[in-house]
């Protein structure tokens, strides 16, 4: 009795076939640009700069309950210069506005701050002379997060936010991209491709 010999196909029933071809595979055509925006949007790294009561509710955010971690940004950083996302949480004082001013010009670039809670927003219900009415009149401000305290899903939100507001983000120098340092091993401003 002949032996039957069959064909196993190695695709899913969702790949285009063309003949014996298969459409897609292993190949990604996409721009520089587009793949570092993704890189950067889910791999946020917030800096801890709890000032009061919004404090506690950033801190629940990496819980297991709410798991910020789902989203890319778990890193909370204690230095600036490992961050790239700040979270001002809770009532700046402008005893305090110079100390938050120094720490995010210590962060790297590309930065963005996040302002959480109606004090950091707007000084909330402290309208007097020792409170700053907004922390976007010290540091610029992406992303508000309004609420007294904001709970933590607010919070996400609000991360979640920023995360499409660097997806959309379209560099318009080479230099943007931050890959000039490596085209260009000796330092110059401007790389010719």
């Amino acid at each position: 009795m002949p032996k039957k010999v069959e064909t196993i196909v190695l695709h899913d029933s969702s790949t285009p076939v063309i003949g014996d071809m298969e459409k897609g595979g292993n190949v990604v055509v996409t721009s520089l640009e587009y793949l570092l925006a993704q890189a950067r949007a889910n791999s946020l790294w917030p800096l801890t700069f709890g000032l009061a009561c919004c404090a506690i509710e950033m801190m629940s955010t990496v819980a297991s309950r709410f798991d910020l971690a789902r989203f890319g940004s778990e890193a909370f950083r204690a230095t600036p210069r490992q961050a790239d996302v700040m979270i001002i949480a809770g009532r700046l004082s402008k005893k305090m506005a110079p100390v938050l001013r120094q720490i995010y010009d210590q962060m790297p670039e590309p930065k963005w701050v996040i302002s959480m809670g109606a004090c950091a927003s707007s000084g909330g219900v402290y309208n007097n002379y020792a409170i700053v009415q907004g922390a976007d009149q010290v540091v610029p401000v992406d992303v508000y997060v309004p609420g007294c305290p904001p709970s933590p899903d607010a919070l996400i939100y609000g991360i979640l936010k920023l995360q499409e507001k660097v997806k959309r983000h379209k560099a318009t120098t080479f230099g943007e991209l931050r890959l000039a340092e490596a085209f260009n091993p000796r330092g110059l401003e401007e790389v010719d491709v």
